[in-house]
């Protein structure tokens, strides 16, 4: 049988982990955005959509990796070349920040 007090103790621990698990941080804004080119592939399959990346940004603003997180695999490169030279709002620190992309179809 869970006690008022057990139920609270744990309660209180799930509340203070999810709150550790927060970004620490705001989100950068992007400050020059370059549009990805459109795979030949994608385009003769009529393929579109969304392609979720992680971005590690130094402070000075400029990404210095990507990490795809999902989309088409035929998205993906272009996705990835065309965030590494977007540059965001300058920090004081290097952050990780989620990016996606939208490909429209032509």
């Amino acid at each position: 049988m869970v006690t008022a007090a057990l139920f609270a103790a744990l309660f209180a621990a799930l509340a203070t982990r999810s709150t550790a698990q927060a970004p620490a941080h705001a989100e950068r804004k992007v400050v020059s955005r370059i549009d990805p080119f459109y795979p030949e592939m994608a385009k003769r399959m009529h393929l579109g959509g969304v392609v979720k990346l992680e971005a590690v940004v130094r402070p000075n603003g400029t990404v210095k990796s990507v990490k795809p997180l999902g989309g088409s695999p035929v998205l993906i490169e272009a996705a990835r070349v065309a965030v590494l030279k977007w540059r965001f709002e300058v920090a004081p620190e290097e952050t990780t920040e989620p990016v996606q992309v939208t490909f429209e179809l032509p």
